[in-house]
């Protein structure tokens, strides 16, 4: 006997190719009926028997399409309908969204192949696209996912697309960015000035001219990237310059996996994440390399390098071409937003660029590219930065009873939404004191209001007064007349790991270990090292670092040499009065004994190790001190290691005698090395002791201090099968887990 069914699928199935695969199961199987978009997810109607439609909804939830991620599904029998055939029919929206969004996949198999076959219609074609892979997130502007909700809908499907887009049995059917070469988008090669550059074969000349010592500023799917050859040190020297960027490492494009194999040794994970659909820069050891770079010129005194694999068409078409690795950095000034305007580029560029490949797809959410890294003895994956692939999507067990916005941080700001069944937290904006990052910022929020069709019934921000994203979030809950609740920072990184974990509902204390280099404390110091307990939907703060002088406002945090003049005993004196000259001793003595504003920050204590052992006493990028210190470590064994503080009492941490210990050996000419192998040690066995002291066996971590992946393999060693460990997994540690933090302190901590 037929009966009729109703399947309601959730979770990122649009744009993932989810309905072509509906079609082609159902009409296996022989079952009748029609599967469209709408504002929550794929529904499907089927008529059948009732085992049939069983069968068909067994099989589809446990295989479906590679690249979507099905997070709730219901079927339920309704009343009988007949249907002449199995037909997709066109999205009805008929609520405001609740599903999830669709990020940027990277190209797949075959469209590569497809575009590298002299035979096919695609040759060559930089927008080649299907369902399984292209930009999503970047270039949409409303959902249900279709052409007409997003850029593409500027480009009209030619005969044989439609073809395509029409036959069943092709990869592209119901492709919604479905395009070639006839009917798609278009490059054009310009110098500086905007002159066309002309020429036949497009990606041929961009060769010659990388080859030749040439920056080209290409717009490639999620934002412009400034690009030269990796193999030539001049060339690098000239950006790095044009940019302002003197010393941070640039992202390394390889043509292929096959020549990064030549080059470098890589593992399992490494590989897999590389050529994954999000695709992101992992961070590699360069240690063995066998390739030909200019490696100092790439990553200046570091023993690792960023790299990633072409994840579109642009990119593995110059890539083919080209055969060896090149630079792609973020398309922007220094400190400000990767660009995605053409007219912007071409404005903010001009100076840096010496042509432009441009494209005239436009580009709605622009995003960096994702960064990874892993943990030499663990393999413990560690974000660095998440964004294209990654965002804005998050999977987290959340209530619904409040719309809520939550602002994050300010320095590596995100923000986070709630506006439904879903939880979106955007990709990485940026450091908010940079007038364009904040606009952006700005732009994200109303984004995010205009795509859900709803503001927030709840403003979440920061207890910081003079952080942008407060200022924002004040404003925001006035024009919504909202309320307004705001979160201490480091608790807000503690709950984004409880987050992460599902960790509400233990029955058992955890502790929180909170390292970073400053968030505004509740008694209104700068905190940055702090341990909390979380028992029973409770959160308070068990010990900390000691306090030292907080000098000189940020200033502090781009001089590591101001944190060791603040850390510094009398005995230390020598060192540190080489740093400064004698006006500035006098003035920042005279800070010293007039300032009330006092820090607990690891991150400044990193600071001040660095300098102490003449590795940074300028950052020249944010957390630079911290990376040239980790650095410095090629091997270890724990079981040689020493703790410069043997006995810590209760949970406060002697900051000023765990440096004094330090400089002791220092003095006596330790190996730098071996000094840092012991402080890092020193602080991995600090939580420990904290931990025995307060009875607590599980520990969760968050803070920018926790993307140093040697503390983390150390943590790990020492914690043995005695303790339980949690890391942030997928979200950064550091700043742009506090918007998640806010959501999940605000619903889950009641003191």
């Amino acid at each position: 006997m037929s009966k009729s069914f109703k399947i309601t699928v959730t979770g990122r199935v649009q744009g993932v190719g989810f309905r072509p695969h509906v079609f082609k199961l159902a009409k296996k199987m022989n079952l009748k009926g029609t599967v469209s978009n709408n504002e929550e997810g794929v529904i499907i109607y089927i008529s059948g028997s009732k085992n049939d439609a069983y069968d068909f909804y067994k099989h589809l939830i446990t295989n479906p399409p590679k690249v979507s991620k099905i997070v709730d599904h219901h079927l339920l029998e309704i009343d009988y309908r007949a249907f002449e055939e199995f037909t997709i029919v066109p999205s009805q929206k008929s609520g405001k969204l609740n599903l999830q969004l669709t990020p940027d996949f990277a190209i797949c198999e075959d469209c590569k192949e497809e575009i590298n076959d002299k035979n096919n219609k695609r040759y060559q074609y930089p927008f080649t696209t299907c369902v399984n892979c292209g930009p999503r997130w970047a270039i949409t502007n409303s959902f249900p996912f279709e052409r007409n909700h997003t850029n593409m809908d500027a480009f009209k499907m030619c005969d044989s697309c439609a073809k395509e887009y029409h036959n069943p049995m092709d990869r592209r059917f119901h492709s919604q960015t479905n395009s070639c070469s006839d009917c798609g988008i278009s490059l054009k090669l310009t110098d500086s000035d905007g002159t066309v550059i002309p020429d036949d074969n497009i990606f041929k000349k961009a060769t010659d001219l990388l080859l030749t010592g040439s920056i080209i500023a290409i717009k490639n799917t999620s934002g412009y990237l400034l690009c030269c050859d990796a193999q030539n040190a001049s060339v690098i020297q000239r950006l790095r310059l044009k940019k302002n960027r003197p010393t941070k490492p640039f992202a390394i494009l390889y043509p292929s996996l096959s020549l990064l194999k030549q080059h470098l040794g890589i593992n399992k994970e490494q590989e897999e994440l590389l050529t994954s659909p999000e695709s992101p820069i992992v961070i590699l050891p360069k240690k063995g390399f066998k390739g030909i770079l200019a490696l100092n010129e790439l990553a200046p005194g570091l023993n690792q390098l960023g790299i990633m694999l072409p994840y579109s068409g642009i990119l593995q078409l110059l890539a083919l071409e080209l055969g060896i690795p090149i630079v792609a950095t973020s398309g922007n000034i220094h400190g400000s937003p990767i660009i995605s305007s053409q007219k912007m580029a071409h404005e903010e560029l001009k100076g840096i660029a010496d042509c432009f490949l441009d494209h005239n797809l436009k580009i709605t959410n622009p995003q960096d590219d994702s960064v990874v890294k892993f943990s030499a003895k663990f393999n413990e994956k560690v974000l660095f930065r998440r964004s294209r692939g990654l965002s804005p999507n998050f999977d987290a067990s959340v209530k619904t009873d409040k719309k809520v916005m939550a602002m994050g941080g300010h320095l590596k700001s995100t923000i986070a939404f709630l506006p439904n069944d879903y939880l979106y937290v955007s990709q990485y904006l940026g450091n908010l004191d940079h007038f364009d990052v904040y606009e952006r910022y700005v732009q994200t929020t109303t984004k995010f209001t205009e795509l859900f069709e709803q503001n927030p019934e709840l403003v979440l921000t920061d207890r910081h007064p003079a952080y942008s994203s407060t200022h924002l979030g004040v404003e925001l809950s006035k024009k919504w007349n909202v309320p307004l609740y705001q979160i201490q920072h480091h608790k807000a990184h503690f709950a984004s790991v409880l987050g992460e974990h599902g960790l509400f509902e233990s029955k058992v204390p955890i502790l929180g270990v909170v390292w970073d280099g400053t968030g505004y404390g509740d008694d209104a110091q700068i905190w940055g090292g702090e341990f909390f307990s979380f028992h029973s939907e409770s959160m308070e703060r068990v010990g900390h670092f000691d306090y030292f002088d907080w000098l000189a406002g940020d200033k502090m945090s781009k001089e590591p040499r101001i944190s060791l003049l603040s850390l510094a005993t009398h005995t230390m004196e020598p060192v540190v009065r080489k740093k400064f000259s004698e006006r500035e001793i006098a003035i920042y003595k005279n800070l010293k004994e007039n300032t009330t504003l006092k820090t607990s920050s690891v991150g400044r204590l990193f600071d001040a190790v660095a300098s102490l052992l003449g590795l940074c006493d300028f950052n020249t990028y944010e957390g630079e001190a911290a990376i040239l210190l980790e650095n410095q470590i090629d091997h270890y064994k724990q079981e040689n290691c020493k703790s410069y503080l043997p006995e810590i009492k209760n949970a406060t941490i002697p900051t000023q005698k765990l440096l004094k210990s330090l400089y002791s050996d220092y003095v006596s000419g330790v190996p730098k090395q071996e000094i840092i192998v012991n402080f890092l040690f020193t602080l991995a066995d600090c939580i420990f002791k904290v931990a025995a002291t307060l009875k607590i066996k599980e520990i969760a971590f968050s803070g920018g201090v926790f993307q140093n992946t040697a503390l983390v393999d150390m943590l790990k060693e020492l914690s043995g099968t005695e303790y339980k460990l949690y890391f942030n997994r997928n979200l950064s540690p550091n700043d742009e887990n506090i918007s998640f933090g806010q959501i999940m302190y605000h619903q889950h901590i009641k003191n």
